[in-house]
């Protein structure tokens, strides 16, 4: 994928809204999507911004968005992932993926729900699938003991279940992860940290960004994003 095909889809300048630039056409589990980039800025923020009216073109005049899924944002940042997201998200700051839970037992992905009986609940009848669960279309469950906590090489992490629920895959190994995890761009793998037992449901945002401090850095997956936390990228979708 080169440069020129990866360009940003500029707006243009014809209405009172504010403008808004989109990403190329994100392909995701079958569906086209206009995705945006909002931030750097807390999450609370970024999701602000996207509550509000924007002007791209004609073709899409008034348009709002809604947040990323964890899925959707991994896509999103795999497409030219050495051109776009790299170096202008993961080297200077960091992805805030979307919401996860962190409970007793293991990672709740795309759900705000805190309630521990309610969680259990969504786990009833929920499909099971290479030790994670898949429980609908956006939420999965990832058991603790389905992945590898601390510092692993790209090919651990891409078939653990943190990442597989991340990427809401019924695959053995997160595909679009671990391409982004290769030694090519993280020569010293990934860190995965802040994913730990809690003795009640904590509600944070997974948040994925480089370790620029080193030389040929590693990527770091953090459990331990805040709402009102550092300053960082998020994806939006157009309604």
């Amino acid at each position: 994928m080169t440069n020129s095909e990866y360009a940003i889809r500029k707006a243009e300048p014809r209405s009172q809204l504010p403008e808004v630039d989109l990403l190329p056409v994100i392909s995701h589990d079958g569906q086209n999507l206009d995705i945006a980039v909002f931030g750097p800025n807390n999450y609370r923020n970024n999701l602000s911004s996207m509550q509000k009216a924007y002007f791209h073109s004609a073709q899409l005049p008034n348009i709002t968005f809604r947040p990323a899924t964890t899925s959707e944002s991994i896509s999103a940042v795999s497409y030219d992932f050495e051109n776009m997201a790299k170096p202008k998200i993961f080297d200077p700051r960091w992805l805030q993926a979307g919401y996860i839970v962190r409970t007793k037992d293991g990672v709740f992905t795309n759900t705000t729900e805190t309630d521990d009986s309610r969680l259990k609940q969504l786990l009833n009848g929920a499909e099971k699938v290479n030790g994670i669960y898949l429980i609908n279309d956006n939420t999965a469950f990832a058991p603790y003991d389905s992945f590898t906590t601390g510092t692993q090489d790209c090919d651990t992490f891409a078939h653990g279940g943190l990442a597989r629920a991340l990427e809401h895959t019924s695959e053995k190994v997160a595909k679009n992860l671990r391409e982004i995890a290769s030694p090519k761009f993280y020569k010293r793998g990934v860190n995965v940290i802040y994913f730990d037992s809690v003795s009640e449901p904590a509600l944070r945002v997974a948040s994925l960004y480089s370790n620029w401090y080193i030389d040929d850095g590693g990527l770091h997956v953090d459990g331990d994003g805040w709402n009102g936390g550092n300053d960082g990228c998020a994806f939006g979708v157009s309604k």
